[in-house]
């Protein structure tokens, strides 16, 4: 029987990405729209074809002036048209009426507020007195003061977000060159598991890892290809195998990574392509038995069958690894502290990951003190999939330690 030589988390994953060598993998591209560019990758530095602004800005509702004419009494010349240019001109003495984000008229260097302003007649285009002193550049944004003409606003390997999308459409460009998303087989297996859609008999269980690991794949840039259920047998362990390394980029196989006589997935694994098998057993819980391999410079993963597991493992090292594919860094975790609201008792010689729900509390604080997060550990079994549904994130007791004291602080990671 095959034993496990454990070896941390930080350490499995560093011997993964020492043989996973990105750089020389297949560097495939596709333009997108940007609208629809959410959560990509940048393939390509962005440079901004225009200054941004295009033209001097109000960055209020009030009076385009000389600062050297304030405070004091000034003619209004006129009013700026919203999206338009203004052939407006602003002498000292002068004052033009202008709206948020009009252009600033030619000679004008400031633009005083309305609420600064007096009206010395009813329509507030005649004269007005300034009641404050204005220093030139006041409420206003240069041209460019954003971004400068040709300056790289973007670079390769940024993942776009919101914000992203929003300033590649602020400097006209509506489409976008992104890494291609790379491609993940999802391989569940065992004889006692069945579709999800399935009407269970004593002794077996639903497939619910292919669907929640192919919604983690997609939430960080992959598309998750469903292989369906493997009975226990080696002849389709393989068959899959060798499908997979024509199909995907990535192989994840969902049970029969341990180490009993019914788990292929080491042999098989180590039959699909150089290097193999770099680990074969993590110190970390839950996941011990979890397995990482390079076939052909294609990662290959063998996650536990278990559901916790198996979403903890795919979370904490089958997502990175999908960002590195991507020639893109892994997103920050969402992450609070909060305090522990009882003991945890924990293996000294694991990396041990735990569920918690999180709630604000006052108690213990000063009077007139906000709340702080609690943490309350939930009680879980690898094989509880509602311990993750009633949890707000997870909480690393790390190697060597065997108890986390309640009233301790922790670093939660939040669960999206």
């Amino acid at each position: 029987m095959r034993t496990f030589d454990l070896l941390s988390p930080a350490d499995a994953l560093a011997k993964l990405y020492g043989a996973l060598d990105v750089s020389r993998l297949p560097a495939q591209t596709e333009v997108v729209p940007a609208v629809s560019a959410r959560n990509r990758v940048l393939a390509r530095d962005v440079a901004s074809p225009i200054p941004l602004p295009e033209f001097r800005r109000s960055t209020v509702d009030g009076y385009a002036v000389r600062a050297g004419s304030t405070p004091g009494v000034l003619r209004v010349v006129g009013e700026v048209r919203m999206g338009e240019l203004t052939r407006l001109r602003v002498k000292l003495g002068d004052a033009a009426l202008i709206h948020t984000g009009g252009n600033v008229p030619e000679g004008a260097d400031a633009v005083v507020m309305v609420e600064q302003v007096k009206f010395l007649d009813q329509s507030g285009l005649g004269k007005i007195q300034t009641q404050t002193q204005a220093s030139p550049g006041d409420n206003t944004i240069r041209q460019g003061e954003d971004v400068q003409q040709g300056e790289i606003v973007m670079r390769a390997g940024a993942r776009l977000r919101e914000p992203e999308i929003g300033g590649l459409l602020s400097i006209g460009m509506t489409e976008v060159e992104v890494y291609r998303k790379p491609r993940v087989a999802l391989i569940a297996s065992g004889d006692e598991v069945v579709p999800a859609e399935a009407e269970t008999q004593p002794g077996q269980v639903r497939n619910i890892n292919t669907p929640m690991l192919a919604a983690l794949v997609e939430r960080n840039g992959g598309v998750a290809l469903d292989y369906g259920i493997l009975p226990d047998s080696r002849f389709a362990f393989e068959e899959a195998a060798a499908r997979a390394m024509q199909e995907a980029d990535m192989v994840v196989f969902m049970a029969g990574s341990s180490v009993s006589e019914r788990d292929f997935t080491p042999d098989v694994v180590d039959g699909m392509g150089k290097p193999g098998i770099l680990v074969h057993g993590i110190a970390f819980r839950p996941g011990k038995p979890t397995l990482f391999a390079v076939a052909d410079g294609r990662p290959v993963f063998g996650l536990p069958g278990n559901p916790v597991s198996a979403f903890v493992t795919a979370s904490l090292f089958v997502a990175p690894t999908l960002w590195r594919m991507q020639h893109a860094v892994a997103p920050m975790p969402g992450q609070v502290k909060a305090v522990l609201s009882k003991d945890v008792r924990s293996p000294g010689d694991l990396e041990h990951w735990f569920p918690v729900n999180l709630s604000q509390t006052a108690e213990g604080q000063p009077h007139g003190s906000p709340p702080v997060w609690s943490a309350e550990p939930v009680a879980t079994k690898s094989n509880l999939i509602f311990s993750l549904v009633r949890a707000s994130g997870l909480v690393c007791a790390p190697i060597g330690m065997d108890r986390l004291a309640a009233g301790a602080t922790v670093d939660v990671r939040l669960l999206d």
